[in-house]
Parts: C-alpha cells; sequence; structure tokens
C-alpha cells in the first residue's frame, strides 16, 4: 500500500457504525459486516485484518485492498515514570509525531487509569507556560488518530496483564481540543459509544483555553463531556500576559459561556490554575478566583508548574501551593491540587512536546521494528 494511496482509503478507526455500514452499502457488503468490523476495531482494537475471524477471508482481502485502519501509524516508544505513569511517543501517517500520558489513579483508585490525549500536532495558542506551542502548530489530527490513542493505551494494559484498565480520558495533551471540534467530538461520540470502548461521557472531559465557538458547539452536541477551563489568571490583564488566546476570547465572555453551559447530574466545571511563583500564586489571586467563579458549580483544580528549561516560570513551593489552596477551600469551594504525575519523564501539563523533542529520546523504551 503505498503512502499516495491512503488518503482515498477510508480510516475504519475514525467511523460510527453508521457510517461503517453506510460505506459498506456503497461497496455492495451487507450492512451487518459493518456492525462486525467496528466491533473488531473499536471494541477489540484489533490492528490486523486477519484478526476479525468472523468475517470470510475473501471480505478480510478486500478491506486491507480499499480500507485502512488509520491512526497511530507507528508507536516508536513507551517512557515509563517512577509513579505508574507512561509516556507513548506515537508516529502518524505522514511522519508527524505526537505523545499521550497514561495515569494511575490515586488510593484505592490506582488501578483505574486516566489517559491523557493529544487532539492536535502542535498547538496555535502559545500559552507562555507550556512548551507544546514552542514549536508552533502544524496540523490537526483526524478523529481517527484521537481515537488510536485510546485504542492503544487499552491495548497496552491488556498486555501488562496486571489489572488495571482505562477509565477516563482527559483531552488535555498537545493543542486545544476546541479549535479542533470537527475530530474531537466525533472522536468523543465513539469512545462513548456502547458498542465500542463504552465509556461513560462523565468520565471524559475536554480542556479548553477558552475557544468561545468550540465551547458552544460543544455544548449543543449532545455529548455530556465534562468541562475543564484552563483559566491561570483571575484578570483579563493578567491572563493576556501568559495566554494571548484572551485578546480574542476575553476572559469576561469566557465566564458567561461557563454560565451557560449545560451541565447535568450535578456536574461542575473544572478550572485549572496552573500556579506560577511570583507571577499568579498570591492570596490576592485566590480571593480573585473566588469572586470570578461565583454563581458557577465549580472544581478548582490547582496545578504546580511544571519546568521546562524552555520556559521562563518557576515552581512555587509546596508551602505556597497548600496555602493558596487553603484561602480556596475557606470560601466553601472545591479545590484539589493536582501533583504532577509523569514529571520524571516530561509527561506533566505542559510538558508534552510532541515535535519539539523529537532530536532525542532520552528515557524512552524504544519498542522494536515488527
Amino acid at each position: 500500500m503505498t503512502e499516495s494511496l491512503q488518503p482515498f482509503q477510508p480510516a475504519l478507526r475514525g467511523l460510527s457504525q453508521e457510517a461503517l455500514c453506510a460505506l459498506f452499502a456503497e461497496k455492495g457488503i451487507p450492512a451487518f459486516r459493518g456492525k462486525q468490523v467496528f466491533h473488531w476495531v473499536q471494541k477489540k482494537g484489533v490492528r490486523d485484518f486477519e484478526a476479525m475471524r468472523n468475517l470470510p477471508k475473501e471480505l478480510r482481502a478486500r478491506l486491507a485492498e480499499e480500507t485502512r485502519f488509520g491512526g497511530i501509524a507507528e508507536t516508536i516508544a513507551e517512557k515509563p515514570s517512577a509513579d505508574g505513569s507512561v509516556k507513548f511517543l506515537f508516529a502518524l501517517d505522514d511522519g508527524k509525531k505526537i505523545e499521550s500520558v497514561l495515569m494511575p489513579g490515586s488510593g484505592a483508585d490506582a488501578d483505574k487509569m486516566t489517559l491523557c490525549v493529544s487532539s492536535q500536532v502542535g498547538c496555535a495558542v502559545d500559552c507562555k507556560f507550556c512548551v507544546t506551542g514552542k514549536n508552533g502548530f502544524f496540523r490537526q489530527m483526524t478523529t481517527a488518530e484521537i481515537v488510536d490513542q485510546a485504542l492503544y493505551a487499552r491495548h497496552y494494559l491488556a498486555r501488562q496483564n496486571d489489572g488495571r484498565l482505562l477509565r477516563n480520558i482527559v483531552f488535555m495533551g498537545m493543542g486545544e481540543p476546541l479549535l479542533n471540534t470537527e475530530n474531537v467530538i466525533p472522536a468523543i461520540r465513539l469512545m462513548i459509544d456502547h458498542e465500542g470502548m463504552d465509556l461513560s461521557p462523565r468520565r471524559i472531559t475536554v480542556s479548553t483555553s477558552g475557544i468561545l465557538p468550540g465551547l458552544d458547539e460543544l455544548a449543543q452536541s449532545g455529548m455530556n463531556a465534562m468541562l475543564a477551563i484552563s483559566l491561570n489568571a483571575p484578570t483579563q490583564e493578567e491572563r493576556e500576559v501568559i495566554m494571548p488566546i484572551t485578546r480574542k476570547y476575553p476572559l469576561a465572555d469566557l465566564m458567561e459561556a461557563c454560565r451557560r453551559y449545560p451541565l447535568r447530574g450535578g456536574a461542575r466545571i473544572t478550572f485549572e490554575y496552573v500556579l506560577m511563583a511570583g507571577f499568579n500564586d498570591s492570596r490576592r489571586h485566590a480571593r480573585e478566583i473566588i469572586r470570578l467563579v461565583h454563581g458557577i458549580p465549580t472544581k478548582i483544580n490547582v496545578i504546580p508548574f511544571n519546568p521546562d528549561p524552555a520556559l521562563p516560570y518557576q515552581r512555587p513551593t509546596d508551602e505556597a501551593v497548600l496555602e493558596f489552596a487553603e484561602v480556596i477551600r475557606a470560601a466553601n469551594l472545591t479545590c484539589s491540587i493536582r501533583w504532577s504525575k509523569a514529571l520524571d519523564v516530561s509527561g506533566a501539563c505542559g510538558q508534552l512536546a510532541g515535535q519539539y523533542r523529537q532530536k532525542t529520546s532520552g528515557g524512552y523504551v524504544v519498542l522494536p521494528r515488527e
């Protein structure tokens, strides 16, 4: 199969059951075969047409000729962390590289894993505390590429055979998901399909820097995904310094969009706040956050800044982090501290680099070619 043919072949991992059945009907194949293929691709996560054992041999051969799985072209490396996380380095069909991180839960939930997925190759938002945007924006990821990160994570956990299961998906990896709603929303739809991965919408969280058109589109999609807002500063002026997108989508408008976002069954919006020493970590900042989120069902996630040589900010002391969180809790708001996962493998919040760090593979477990 040549590279030039691939764009003209349907990527099965990006197609819904309905789309697969319609595709098969166009090809004169019974629709029920589309449902079977969907089950193999999305439920079983197979990566070889020959594994689809209840399909006739002739149909398997035809699928191999006329379609492709799509998604991740190659898993280049796995980089395990001391805390039980693992960072994956994936290559896509065009040679571009992205990263995602699989993280364990805490305490009794240590076997319930969360996957931080990427939605763009690079990022155009250029938040000043995040290394992902340092090398710019390359392209949108396809639905198949987004979904395949989750399928590979399940495959990885099955290979470990230690009882850990993929439980949560967070769109907090490389890129701004609400600049790619054309592919992110269909990816969520595939993830929650009962005949596929069958994840609960309440266990899928979309994090955004505040892209208002995309936020409204997500609200109207009916996906019922959880929403996280990358806040990081409580005033328009301070937020513009670290998040240039605020000039286009002002903080006041973002908060109004949060107030009209449809929340169901006691759900709350998570406001993520990366704490940077000497910039946004004072008691005054904490009090302004309290005023800003008034009237919104809220959870605050305080995230101590994860340092990188390419970034100008510093991580606050643990004492400063605890003091900041206590000011917010004193206002009867739920406030969690998200102590870094995968920090030792540059897989923590704001550290996914993809293309930016491609010249080195230090610390990765580089997989053998199959």
